[in-house]
């Protein structure tokens, strides 16, 4: 038995962030599969806040008011600003955290006297601020508001830790150990605001990629090769993306502890905003989204079926059993999340020795405009036996912007429409959560079908996907501009059957080597027997399970401490 003491964890923990019971992006998965961790950790010693965007006729399917000792009976007597509000109650995610969702609306009306205290006293640029700004930081300050208002309350204490208020109404002096954990530039003006009210309140912030890093790499600028001639403040006025760096910069430098995900990450923090971060804190994952046993081989079997179902009913060409699935998913940033080396990589495979007809997804969400009903009716109909191909064969959903959207544009190109007995490429532009009119399953209902998977980043501080990918016993190939393959490189041996995942080495200059070497990883899977591929697939689990949050959470761990030791030392 492990006899080693635990860490001493915060005696309570709010954690900030844009995606809490809000589902967008790689953010979320980090913060919903933590959570189980930490209330294993400390149970509902951790608060998460994100933001009120919901409507009776729209709620949120991840949270459940209800109620909560203590702070339900805050929420009731918390004297808020004006058009501020709070709901209270469970994020419904392994765990079911405490989570709080603020309204923020009222923020707008004071945002012009809130920035001009935040150029003040932390010298926070928001005088060239357009599109999402405002209302990130509109909710970010409420947020911290919210943070202070709890603290006020009494929530969280131990007997004894917060003194009786002073003279004159001055404020409860905080005598425990209290954690603000903030994510992302969106939460910026959350963090300065509590290091401005609540010197005593230890703070965290996480830049999960850093803001003007990613502009440089969506506008087709090299990253790496020129990282140290780059100043981000310089950079930040070329790119029009002066407001955000400028708070994100605030933030990290104001942190008591500031973190990021990757080593790859961290040295464009230290380049780009002037600070290394303390601690690097890789992300996780929760193997209890992965089922097991029986359910596994089943929930596998009618994912390939439907997989296939799709790819038949839309090319008139009926898909065996035996064809290999690979699949690609994420966020829609055509270059930084390698789309571009994805289809070129398909392309490739026409011309080598595959040992299997191969359908190639792309599951990435655009601008849907409808489920495609003639690809709905074969589906609830069947393939007629005279079948053709249905007009653009390529695609699920209708865009609404089809000459614009750059991976549809990529396949017309390619002459994809044409269908190829060899490889079959199909573009899922939607969101998939069990509701899209084709499928109606969710990503993770259909990645276990995948016999491979392909996430070739130029631009990717950590790497959900093909982590995620592992965990569902799935092998993967991604790039050493991931933060995760960083991680498989300085763990395993890089090879497929010892971690179930290959990382193919890319930089800013060897493009087409990156297109034929993952080409010829993905040659070597439809060429494996069964025995290497079952092996390969438990070698991509163990991958997974080094990978859990129960090895990563000490990283935090640590964090939290730095943070506390820090904020003990202010008067």
């Amino acid at each position: 038995m492990d006899k080693r003491p635990a860490t001493q964890q915060p005696d309570l923990l709010f954690e900030v962030s844009w995606e809490v019971c809000n589902k967008i992006g790689g953010i979320y998965t980090v913060l919903s599969t933590k959570a189980k961790t930490l209330q294993k950790l400390n149970r509902d010693k951790t608060v998460f806040i994100g933001p009120d965007v919901w409507t009776e006729e729209h709620p949120s399917p991840w949270f459940t008011e209800c109620n909560v000792p203590g702070l339900t009976v805050w929420a009731k007597k918390a004297q808020l600003p004006q058009g501020v509000s709070v709901r209270v109650g469970r994020w419904e995610i392994p765990g079911r955290p405490i989570a709080v969702l603020v309204k923020f609306d009222g923020m707008y009306a004071v945002k012009d006297e809130f920035y001009g205290e935040m150029w003040t006293r932390f010298g926070v640029d928001s005088l060239h601020a357009y599109g999402d700004y405002d209302e990130g930081c509109a909710f970010a300050h409420a947020s911290g508001v919210v943070v202070e208002s709890i603290l006020a309350s009494g929530y969280g204490a131990p007997e004894g830790a917060i003194a009786p208020k002073g003279k004159r109404g001055r404020p409860r002096k905080i005598k425990f150990d209290v954690v603000a954990h903030f994510d992302e530039w969106t939460t910026g003006m959350g963090l300065l605001y509590v290091k401005w009210k609540l010197p005593k309140v230890a703070t965290i912030f996480t830049t999960h990629a850093t803001s003007i890093g990613r502009s440089i790499c969506g506008n087709n600028k090299p990253l790496y090769d020129y990282l140290n001639a780059y100043d981000g403040d310089q950079m930040a006025r070329e790119l029009n993306m002066e407001a955000k760096h400028s708070l994100e910069k605030a933030a990290a430098t104001q942190a008591d502890v500031f973190t990021t995900v990757s080593e790859i990450t961290a040295r464009e923090c230290e380049q780009l905003l002037g600070r290394r971060p303390d601690i690097v804190t890789p992300n996780g994952f929760e193997k209890g989204f992965v089922p097991s046993g029986a359910k596994f081989k089943s929930d596998r079997a009618e994912a390939r079926k439907v997989m296939l179902d799709v790819a038949s009913a839309l090319t008139g060409r009926q898909m065996d059993d035996n064809t290999f699935i690979v699949v690609t998913g994420g966020r829609c940033e055509y270059r930084n999340k390698g789309l571009d080396v994805y289809l070129d990589m398909a392309a490739t495979l026409k011309s080598i020795n595959c040992c299997r007809k191969v359908l190639a997804y792309v599951m990435v969400p655009a601008w849907p405009k409808e489920a495609r009903a003639d690809l709905r009716e074969r589906l609830d109909n069947g393939l007629p036996a005279d079948a053709s191909p249905l007009a653009e064969p390529v695609i699920t959903h209708w865009l609404n912007n089809p000459y614009g959207d750059a991976v549809m544009n990529r396949i017309r190109e390619m002459g994809w429409e044409h269908i190829d007995p060899r490889v079959t490429v199909i573009y899922v532009p939607c969101y998939l959560n069990g509701t899209d009119g084709i499928f109606n399953r969710s990503y993770y209902d259909l990645i276990i079908g995948a016999d491979a998977t392909v996430f070739p980043s130029y631009y990717e501080p950590w790497g959900y996907t093909p982590l995620e990918s592992v965990a569902f016993g799935v092998p993967t190939i991604t790039t050493s501009l991931s933060g995760f393959g960083q991680w498989v490189i300085e763990t395993y041996d890089n090879d497929f059957e010892d971690c179930g995942v290959n990382v193919i080495g890319r930089g800013d200059s060897n493009y087409d080597g990156v297109v034929h070497n993952i080409a010829h990883s993905v040659e070597y899977l439809t060429c494996a027997d069964d025995k290497t591929i079952r092996r390969i697939h438990r070698a991509a689990a163990r991958t997974a399970e080094a990978a859990s949050w129960t090895n990563f959470i000490k990283y935090y761990e640590k964090a939290f401490a730095m943070a506390t030791a820090k904020a003990s030392q202010r008067k």
